[in-house]
């Protein structure tokens, strides 16, 4: 489980551009796949069947894109002005390494330097105009001769294991749901699949919902990484949940409330296992489960997700039980539903 993740979390695939993450999962999938294809949006579609047939009743998602910048302007000095895409926290952009484009061109985060800012520009949060990216270039030709706006830029980031058991990566969020469903993927099945990796979720679900549209499930279980806070300065109450406690299960979030009958037998089947789970205490953001549970007359949503410090940052941090939790819990998921169909 914790090799997958981390080949998965050293590919590049910002929304959009998740070419490289979709073709390894293709690859990974392709020989116990019964059909796979790929949409318009470019999700992943794989359907397996199970020893029950039951069609497309239930789908297990997880997305493949991750938060990035592209590259909307070269200066004539040859530096690159950018937007970003997805939810990042500007303070975590300073002085990052990143790659460019598909040439992967390396560059660095840069910002003015602070002996040349104001006392009152060093009380606030620089804004996202005033950063800009430094390919090494001399001048706009040479930049243009190597990038063009456009291009999508990735956070470079080593994938090391450190620590009680713990995994430092970028882009944990979610390509530990995407290991989760792999590895359920390469077992005997109960019951027909259908695994679908998402695009562009990290801008708005977007991918999750053509999916569910051309699918159309009655159940959806949505395997995700979810933001941890559990930095020690914050109160107890604002810490959302902690690493190492064990995977979250969904009742709420801020584009979707779960399924009271999944969300009960995800924390049934929890408990009679001995897996440890939390639940969120504070909520915030959202997954593709809410565009998927509001797809033509309605999709049952569940969730499953770990914990991960700096969730959408450079450098996240993951514990590595809480991700093979999460695989286990899944698939004793799978198997409940499956006795229920």
């Amino acid at each position: 489980m914790i090799e997958t993740v981390k080949a998965l979390c050293a590919l590049p695939g910002v929304s959009s551009f998740e070419e490289p993450v979709r073709a390894y999962l293709k690859g990974r999938a392709a020989p116990y796949a019964d059909r796979i294809r790929v949409d318009a949006m470019g999700n992943l579609i794989v359907f397996k069947r199970g020893t029950k047939p039951t069609g497309n009743r239930l789908m297990l998602c997880a997305h493949m894109d991750e938060v990035g910048l592209i590259v909307h302007s070269i200066t004539p000095e040859g530096y690159l002005k950018f937007h970003c895409v997805g939810g990042i926290d500007r303070r975590v952009l300073l002085g990052k390494q990143v790659r460019v484009g598909e040439g992967q061109v390396p560059g660095v985060i840069g910002l003015k330097a602070i002996h040349l800012t104001t006392a009152e520009e060093r009380k606030k949060v620089p804004r996202l105009e005033d950063y800009y990216l430094d390919i090494g270039a001399r001048g706009q030709q040479e930049a243009q001769e190597l990038v063009s706006p456009g291009d999508c830029a990735v956070f470079e980031s080593d994938v090391l294991e450190f620590g009680q058991g713990m995994l430092k990566a970028k882009a944990i969020d979610d390509r530990v749901g995407c290991a989760v469903l792999v590895k359920l993927l390469e077992e005997p099945l109960p019951m027909d699949c259908t695994f679908v990796f998402t695009v562009q979720e990290e801008v708005g679900t977007r991918g999750g919902f053509g999916a569910a549209f051309s699918i159309t499930p009655e159940i959806a279980l949505v395997l995700e990484g979810t933001t941890a806070a559990d930095n020690p300065a914050l109160e107890p109450h604002t810490q959302v949940c902690w690493p190492g406690k064990g995977p979250v299960l969904s009742w709420m979030d801020g584009s979707a409330i779960y399924d009271r009958g999944l969300f009960e037998l995800l924390r049934q089947l929890a408990q009679d296992s001995g897996l440890p789970w939390q639940v969120k205490h504070y909520l915030a953001g959202g997954t593709d489960a809410g565009a998927i549970q509001r797809t033509k007359a309605g999709v049952r949503v569940a969730g499953i997700s770990a914990p991960v410090r700096y969730l959408h940052a450079p450098s996240s941090v993951a514990c590595i039980s809480d991700m093979e939790h999460m695989l286990t819990l899944a698939r004793l998921f799978v198997a409940a539903v499956a006795e229920q169909s």
